[in-house]
């Protein structure tokens, strides 16, 4: 591995390359399953379960599986990982060759698929600080050029391909996601290898799980950039739930037309990471965040106030430019404060905490769409959003984020290594 300062080093370069291959693959999939589901079932409720069934891994085992990342060996969790999936989706590409396939292994398989991504994206969220060295400035471009990627290949040119794969064989999609899977764990094999964090006092792997969950809410930092995606699923889900029927029955936009509608929000979120490391530099990373927050909130707003197509899709662009700035400015931060050794667990209670309130957001748009109207839920989104940013700017205000990157610097004579239960003094969370 070679990098100079400022320069993202050589091994950057290909964990890039696996991303977006397997999130070409992750596009794929995604428009393949639901429709492949299609031709085996027409009740909502089957359907509902293979899709609730990729999300299940996160509800169940999400800090225990940080806790077990930081346990192994990051590059070779990921290789594995993904490896395990593209054989996986080898299971049901066969079932589908036979006719032999069912609802009941597709839910199987997109839980193991689920599985799969939390040990993988934690192993990545942990081993991306350990190859460019904690720093800052590095962390956010190379967040930035991952997100835009991610976003390239899983909103725009997978969920085509998947559809036009899916004309030629119901296996066609899952041997090619699983091609996308094992080009990607060659890749990261490929990867330079990283030390391992120094090994822990010994202790349960719940006792680990329950210190890294303790970690992030015992820091105002880690803490309020933990409740922002977990309010935003929130509110976005509420939304994403009464979106189609929002658009059809107030906006008169017919199917082709939401498909664009979608479009104009994955470009807006092409923006936002692209500008992310410009707007951290030049407002601070702290009041960047903030104003993120409260532009995609007041854009939802202004979604639910759209009285055509186009004024709604500018709202959704801009919506979906905050969240792209904030999904690359968030990650980079913790990534560069938080402990080695505690990288997982902070990583998977984060995200199990944004996915436990995805369903809640779910229920809370249907229920206020049926009990008053379809545009209700989106004003409350906006609402939710608007408080969030009130109530989490002070936790990642610019004073208290430079404190937390100051205290993570290495000094002469500070521990490497704290404590999972014990935050050094440095980084020990504000007590006000």
């Amino acid at each position: 591995m070679t990098t100079t300062a400022g320069t993202l080093p050589t091994g950057f370069g290909r964990l890039w390359t696996a991303q977006t291959i397997s999130s070409l693959g992750d596009g794929v999939s995604h428009a393949a399953l639901p429709l492949i589901a299609l031709t085996l079932t027409r009740d909502p409720m089957a359907l509902a379960v293979v899709t609730a069934a990729g999300t299940l891994p996160w509800l169940l085992f999400g800090v225990l599986g940080g806790a077990l990342v930081d346990r192994w060996d990051r590059r070779r969790t990921m290789w594995v990982a993904d490896a395990a999936r593209a054989v996986l989706l080898g299971i049901p590409a066969a079932a589908a060759v036979l006719d032999v396939l069912s609802i009941g292994l597709l839910a199987a398989v997109a839980f193991l698929l689920g599985l799969g991504g939390l040990f993988f994206d934690t192993a990545a969220t942990a081993y991306l600080p350990d190859l460019l060295r904690r720093d800052p400035v590095l962390l956010e471009r190379a967040n930035s050029r991952l997100r835009g990627a991610q976003t390239a290949m899983s909103g725009f040119a997978g969920p085509p391909a998947g559809s036009a794969l899916l004309a030629l064989g119901r296996a066609v999609p899952l041997l090619a996601d699983a091609a996308s899977f094992l080009a990607s764990a060659l890749l990261v094999r490929s990867l330079p290898a990283m030390p391992r964090p120094v090994p822990e006092a010994r202790e349960s792997l719940l006792g680990q799980a329950r210190a890294g969950a303790s970690y992030v809410f015992r820091d105002r930092v880690l803490l309020g950039l933990a409740l922002r995606p977990a309010v935003g699923n929130i509110a976005f889900l509420a939304v994403e739930t009464v979106l189609a029927l929002f658009a059809h029955d107030r906006l008169g936009i017919d199917t082709y037309g939401f498909g664009l509608l979608l479009t104009a929000e994955a470009t807006g979120g092409l923006l936002g990471a692209a500008i992310a490391s410009r707007l951290g530099r030049r407002l601070g990373t702290g009041t960047a965040l903030t104003c993120t927050a409260a532009v995609e909130g007041l854009a939802i707003l202004g979604l639910a106030a759209a009285p055509n197509p186009y004024a709604a899709g500018p709202a959704l662009a801009v919506c979906g430019a905050g969240m792209g700035a904030t999904m690359v400015l968030a990650p980079s931060l913790r990534q560069a404060i938080v402990p080695a050794h505690l990288m997982g667990r902070v990583t998977s209670t984060s995200r199990m905490l944004a996915m436990c309130a995805a369903p809640l957001g779910a229920f809370l748009g249907g229920w206020l769409a049926t009990t008053y109207d379809v545009r209700t839920p989106l004003c409350t989104a906006a609402g939710l959003l608007l408080t969030m940013t009130a109530v989490t700017a002070s936790m990642t205000s610019n004073r208290r984020v430079e404190a937390a990157l100051r205290a993570a610097t290495p000094t002469a004579g500070t521990p490497d290594h704290p404590a999972p239960n014990e935050p050094t003094q440095e980084h020990a969370p504000d007590p006000s």
